[in-house]
């Protein structure tokens, strides 16, 4: 067995072991296999951290913007020089597919260079006074100390969507990936000193959410919390930082509804809703999470996407031929098994997969079939409790209002799909659709240019393009009174 490699805590531009003396277990989703360890931290060095970027701030936000966006430049180059290692790394830790893994890489850089590219974009405003001889100046400045907690399915690259416009706005950052998938995100601690980020401008914990997740948000010295994750916890995020008034960005769960319309292009609208639902085991926010399909298409629509989902290579992410991996744990499967136990109890067929893949490849680690639900009705679980993994219930619609009630009927709102070849439906679901991200005739995959926005309990605040960016930047107001 290869040796285990530990990591520790990286705060103020050191890596630190713990005084907890403990460490967590990073396993494995393909072979259930410990294949790293890391710290698992307190509250204190969760404090220890927010002081050291507090201190760095201080200095870094007095950098030109376009300083900071060396830095980031650099830093990107690094991350691309070490994609081999990071790719790799990844497939251990999530058990993604290694050519995802190596987008997700990929993805991590550009999120960070594109944020650079707005190093000259940061605008303020000059604003007519009422008052004679005075002007109103509105400066963008940056709001300090930022937390950002990411998520297991795309860990690198949401560090980096959420690292690159804070550094450049002249922002510090803490960063806390989940347990289950740190160590890509670690690994970025060692890039940032190759690159010369002076000390305390980049922190990276791990460790418990409930006591060192806490203690991150709920301290004065945060100024901002992003996130990205499940809605409960943005929710009690969301309660912690109220007690400061702290303001958070959060992008939370989704439950995506992919609508076919009679007129739509059957074959693309096949083959984007099996990427939308089974890329990264359906284990993305904005995945197909819910079809529906117009009835008079619907028989010859789901011949050919039942045969497609059929032909799915489940099996080593290494693999170029492997088309899905592994769930990212033992929870997640036990939850898909019980999300089709239930659909089943409540009248749903299931028309492939629904259970763990059988053969000695599937021995160890967490794995489950591709599986399609049909019979299904509005009010069953699995058309509103998001599974985040690869299970997709189908319903037959009938008309317009119907299928958008349906789509609406949903207590999320990040990501909706619609496959049609009229502009007047696609105009009338753009007017209609209560999501803050609409594809159309195509699947999920959102930009960098773009603004990742979630409606009702799919989050606040937004991610990316100018927008996304907006949410780092702080507003102070100059009165300027001026002899004439």
């Amino acid at each position: 067995m290869a040796e285990i490699k530990e990591y520790q805590l990286f705060i103020n531009g050191e890596w630190k072991t713990s005084a907890s003396g403990k460490t967590i277990d990073i396993i494995s989703p393909s072979t259930e296999e410990v294949v790293a360890r890391v710290q698992n931290g307190t509250a204190e060095e969760a404090i220890e951290a927010l002081e050291a970027a507090e201190r760095a701030q201080k200095e870094w936000k007095k950098l030109p913007a376009r300083t900071r966006a060396e830095y980031l430049y650099a830093f990107a180059d690094e991350i691309d020089a070490s994609a081999d290692y990071l790719s790799k790394l990844l497939v251990q830790e999530q058990g993604k597919l290694l050519k995802v893994a190596k987008m997700e890489v990929a993805v991590t850089g550009s999120f960070i260079r594109y944020a650079a590219e707005g190093a000259r974009r940061i605008e303020g405003d000059i604003i007519p006074s009422d008052n004679p001889n005075e002007q109103i100046w509105i400066q963008k400045v940056p709001r300090g100390v930022v937390v950002a907690i990411t998520a297991w399915n795309f860990p690198l690259a949401l560090a980096g969507r959420k690292l690159g416009p804070a550094l450049v706005a002249g922002n510090t950052l803490v960063i806390k990936p989940t347990s289950e998938t740190p160590l890509a995100t670690l690994e970025l601690g060692n890039l940032a000193n190759k690159v010369g980020v002076p000390p305390g401008v980049i922190n990276i914990l791990t460790g418990p959410g409930r006591a060192m997740g806490n203690a991150l948000v709920e301290s004065p010295i945060t100024k901002m919390v992003t996130m990205t994750g499940s809605t409960p916890v943005g929710q009690q995020i969301a309660r912690n930082a109220a007690k400061n008034l702290t303001h958070v960005q959060l992008e939370l769960g989704g439950k995506a509804p992919f609508i076919v319309f009679e007129d739509a292009d059957i074959d693309a609208a096949v083959a984007s809703a099996l990427h939308s639902r089974f890329d990264n085991c359906g284990q993305v926010c904005t995945c197909n999470e819910r079809m529906y399909v117009h009835e008079a298409i619907y028989d010859v629509f789901m011949e050919k996407f039942i045969a497609a989902t059929k032909a799915l290579k489940v099996g080593d992410p290494m693999l170029d031929d492997t088309d899905m991996g592994p769930k990212v744990n033992k929870t997640e499967v036990e939850h898909m098994e019980h999300l089709v136990e239930v659909s089943v109890k409540e009248g749903a067929t299931i028309a492939t997969g629904g259970k763990r893949p059988k053969g000695t490849v599937f021995e160890k680690g967490f794995w489950f079939e591709p599986t399609v639900l049909t019979n299904v009705t509005q009010d069953m679980t699995i058309v509103h409790e998001e599974s985040f993994g690869p299970i997709l219930p189908v319903l037959k619609f009938s008309s317009f209002d119907e299928v958008i009630g349906y789509a609406n009927d949903c207590e999320y709102g990040l990501a909706a799909m619609v496959f049609t070849s009229n502009m007047n439906t696609i105009m009338k679901c753009n007017d209609e659709l209560e999501y803050g991200e609409i594809y159309v005739n195509r699947g999920h995959g959102e930009q960098h240019q773009g603004f990742h926005n979630g409606y009702k309990l799919s989050g606040s605040g937004g991610e990316d393009g100018k927008y996304g960016f907006e949410q780092y930047l702080e507003k102070k107001t100059f009165y300027i009174r001026h002899k004439a």
